[in-house]
């Protein structure tokens, strides 16, 4: 699905983009993981190459302008060119009303979040343009399409990325560039494991149970591939039929 492709994937130290890195891997791509995390990406980066796969670590702050300018550089410079792009890093913050929200929280979660990938599209987009195209995927969230409780800074930034989305992905449709979004809902990450009432979480969702990281994964790798060369601009909820109703 991807064979051959060079595609940077941002948060991929643990969760949906451990688990996106090694299906990219697994698809075909040479996959450049970024994280803050240097020792969690070498571990994920180690595990591909030990099933043959290509791919390399590369600390980066995806709040920062210089990291991430810096990690499409280190991709050029190793693979020559960049085909694919997940920008799945992220923050929150926890459950607060809003007047209650300290202010560096919130603006944390716009800096990881929002800033994020905003500046990931920023230097991710020349590279592809000299690579002749690509396709890239932003990770929102069905806190994206909906307002959530007690999250005002996670919501914006979320709301926040299906707007830049929109806008890159209308920029550069006439330049080979396709830029998508998707929106998980509950997914089994290391946060949603240490909830205690996950079945009451799985009971929320039509299809009553809760999604995993590779079904996000999958997800993304088919939007990067060829296989959705006619989608753009578009936000792809992962839900389980969350969005849909009530079930």
């Amino acid at each position: 699905m991807l064979n051959g492709k060079v595609a940077i994937i941002t948060g991929a130290s643990r969760g949906i983009g451990a688990a996106s890195a090694r299906i990219f891997a697994a698809s075909g791509a040479k996959v450049v993981l970024a994280a803050r995390d240097a020792g969690a990406i070498a571990t994920v980066a180690k595990d591909i190459l030990s099933t043959g796969g290509q791919g390399v670590a590369v600390p980066t702050d995806v709040g920062d302008s210089m990291s991430v300018e810096r990690l499409v550089q280190q991709t050029l410079d190793v693979y020559g060119r960049l085909d694919a792009a997940f920008n799945n890093a992220g923050d929150g913050h926890m459950p607060t009303s809003l007047a209650d929200i300290k202010v560096e929280d919130f603006e944390r979660a716009i800096r990881v979040n929002l800033m994020g990938v905003f500046l990931s599209l920023k230097y991710e987009i020349p590279a592809m343009l000299r690579s002749g195209g690509g396709a890239i995927v932003n990770m929102s969230s069905t806190a994206g399409l909906n307002g959530v409780k007690g999250i005002a800074g996670y919501v914006a930034s979320k709301h926040g990325i299906i707007g830049l989305t929109k806008t890159a992905a209308l920029d550069y449709a006439q330049l080979n560039i396709r830029v998508n979004a998707i929106a998980p809902g509950p997914i089994l990450t290391d946060r949603l494991k240490q909830i205690k009432n996950r079945d009451q979480v799985a009971l929320a969702v039509p299809i009553r149970r809760i999604g995993e990281p590779e079904e996000v994964a999958y997800t993304a790798a088919w939007l990067c591939s060829e296989q959705a060369s006619f989608i753009t601009g578009a936000t792809i909820p992962i839900d389980g039929g969350r969005l849909a109703g009530i079930a």
